[in-house]
């Protein structure tokens, strides 16, 4: 029985049977974590009242625990409440060009992991590194974490950020 509860949420056009989901919720299961994948209702979204919306949606799932919470591009609103309830946090793809995603992560006291790429127009490699010494950064990787090319080097993408996921969470379990 799992001891730990991880809450996965999706981005908006990147639901939870997207690959980085699929491998991090096994990896998640394999260290010992009960996983909840949060399923967007879109048809309610209004993209300029984004944050309010994602808050409005995991509030709930989160009052119920959680030990991390992984959020993807749209569920990096979720930002301030991790940082309100002293969540630790992975955040793929985060939108660090807004400040309601910015602003939470620079006053997080729980530790988080920012992983990104540098064809991502949301990502921003220095302000990532600013606000935490957690980051995976892939060269050339778009928002999907995709990189041109052969597709072996997306594949090889994934499993950096996987593995950085892993090393992340394992560095703060009990002993």
């Amino acid at each position: 029985m799992a001891d730990r509860r991880a809450v996965l949420a999706p981005g908006r056009g990147y639901d939870t049977r997207g690959p980085l989901f699929v491998y991090l919720a096994e990896a998640l299961r394999r260290l010992g974590f009960e996983v909840h994948e949060v399923t967007w209702r879109l048809d309610e979204l209004r993209l300029d009242a984004a944050p309010g919306w994602v808050a409005a949606q995991l509030a709930p799932v989160l009052d119920a625990g959680a030990d991390l919470l992984v959020g993807k591009s749209l569920g990096s609103f979720a930002a301030p409440l991790a940082a309100d309830r002293g969540i630790p946090a992975v955040w793929l793809t985060p939108l660090l060009h807004d400040p309601a995603v910015r602003d939470p992560l620079g006053r997080a006291t729980a530790p988080f992991l920012l992983a990104g790429g540098t064809a991502d127009p949301s990502w921003d490699g220095a302000v990532a590194r600013r606000l935490t010494p957690h980051v995976v950064e892939v060269a050339d990787a778009d928002h999907s974490m995709m990189t041109p090319g052969p597709l072996a080097r997306s594949a090889e993408a994934l499993g950096r950020v996987c593995t950085a996921v892993e090393e992340f969470v394992a560095g703060r379990s009990p002993a």
